[in-house]
């Protein structure tokens, strides 16, 4: 086994629906713990796909607000373990006393991203407002939803894994991460732009996945003035979207979207609203 690649072959047994019992292999996506680890002290386990973990580890950082700009990441090294993959990262003592002091473990699993928190109060953050006054195309938007699939290499192989795709103002899709946990692929997408050093304003994520008041933290915290999901959203995802004025749109199709939050943003091909 390859602890860093993103996929496996396993042998299966395929039932067709005339009953006939066929031996073969299949492609399944991996999935392994992966520690992120501040100045040599365990802070999270998330499961994770284990690609682009350096990304992973920037983008954690930043959206969980434990460093402010990716500057504030000393250095970073990415290391098999026994159990698992290691991400060790240093970070600034003032950052890592302020993190000491929110005593938070987190043992992440595939479809939650706030286990560990110890008290309701840590339970929803509320990030600064987003100040970008871009706007954005709905046939933008469109572009970026009929190019999605062909960025999702490792899904398209094994049909287990989340994307989030970072898109250009035009409708471009620029940048893509997966992960099988919806909140590792956005936090990959924002550790790749940081490092690219890519503003935020200048462009808008898609994700595969639902939009939990989670997508809507990590994006607003990283400044992106439009989210826009493939599946449903929650009620407390578009509340916080209307507080921290983020453009949040969900169940994207290209013949119908749910604006949620902020339709400001949007041009329009009409003004005209059905009645």
């Amino acid at each position: 086994m390859n602890p860093l690649a993103p996929t496996a072959v396993a042998p299966v047994e395929r039932i067709g629906a005339d009953g006939v019992s066929t031996a073969t292999t299949a492609l399944i996506a991996e999935e392994v713990p992966v520690a992120l680890v501040y100045n040599g002290i365990s802070h999270a386990v998330m499961m994770a796909s284990p690609t682009d973990l350096a990304d992973f580890g920037l983008g954690f950082s930043l959206s969980e607000g434990i460093i402010a700009h990716a500057d504030e990441l000393l250095d970073l090294a990415v290391e098999p373990a026994q159990d698992g993959i290691e991400v060790r990262m240093a970070i600034a003592l003032e950052r890592f006393a302020a993190l000491k002091d929110r005593r938070r473990n987190l043992t992440g699993r595939t479809g939650c991203g706030l286990c560990g928190v110890d008290s309701l109060k840590e339970a929803v953050r509320h990030p600064a407002p987003v100040l970008a006054e871009t706007h954005f195309a709905i046939e933008a938007i469109n572009r970026a939803l009929a190019e999605l699939p062909t960025h999702q290499l490792v899904n398209r192989a094994t049909g287990a894994v989340h994307a989030a795709v970072w898109v250009e103002p035009g409708g471009a899709i620029a940048l893509a991460r997966e992960d099988v946990g919806r909140h590792n692929a956005l936090d990959k997408l924002i550790g790749a732009l940081a490092r690219r050093v890519a503003n935020p304003a200048q462009g808008f994520a898609v994700i595969t996945s639902r939009c939990s008041v989670e997508m809507v933290q990590k994006a607003a915290v990283f400044g992106m003035p439009l989210l826009v999901a493939i599946s449903a959203p929650t009620a407390m995802a578009r509340r916080l979207a209307e507080e921290c004025r983020l453009t949040l749109i969900a169940l994207a199709r290209p013949d119908s979207l749910l604006v949620l939050s902020h339709p400001w943003r949007l041009d329009r091909p009409s003004t005209r609203l059905a009645s």
